[in-house]
């Protein structure tokens, strides 16, 4: 699958008291970059009473990101199962590698809060 590109600029409310990104945003950039390749994709094979739960989240910060920065958050799939997706995620700002993720989601029922099995589009997609 290609890789998708979102660009994210760096808020006063992403920074703390000295302007360089906190470490937690990086996970909120990362999430809607995740949030907006669903979107493109049209959240294929998925239903109204489906969604997708964090399972794991390994980080590597690389550098600081400062506020009024524009960045790019890339998302790839890795791998995927019958229930999980597992994504690689890198924040640039220009070529500079700012963060490199790799996020770990699994499809779950919103009713029963169990897991439940990716839809045949979604996997079609995935490979």
């Amino acid at each position: 699958m290609k890789t998708f590109v979102y660009n994210q600029r760096v808020y006063f409310s992403d920074t703390d008291a000295q302007g360089i990104v906190y470490h937690a945003s990086y996970l909120n950039f990362a999430e809607h970059a995740r949030s907006e390749m669903g979107r493109e994709l049209h959240t294929s094979g998925m239903s109204g009473s489906n969604a997708f739960v964090v399972k794991s989240i390994s980080i590597s910060y690389e550098k600081p990101g400062y506020l009024d920065d524009m960045l790019t958050v890339e998302t790839r799939v890795k791998d995927f199962g019958k229930v999980t997706i597992v994504f690689s995620q890198t924040v640039k700002r220009g070529d500079d590698v700012l963060a490199d993720m790799e996020v770990k989601v699994a499809c779950i029922d919103l009713e029963t809060k169990r897991p439940v099995r990716l839809g045949d589009d979604l996997l079609s997609l995935l490979s």
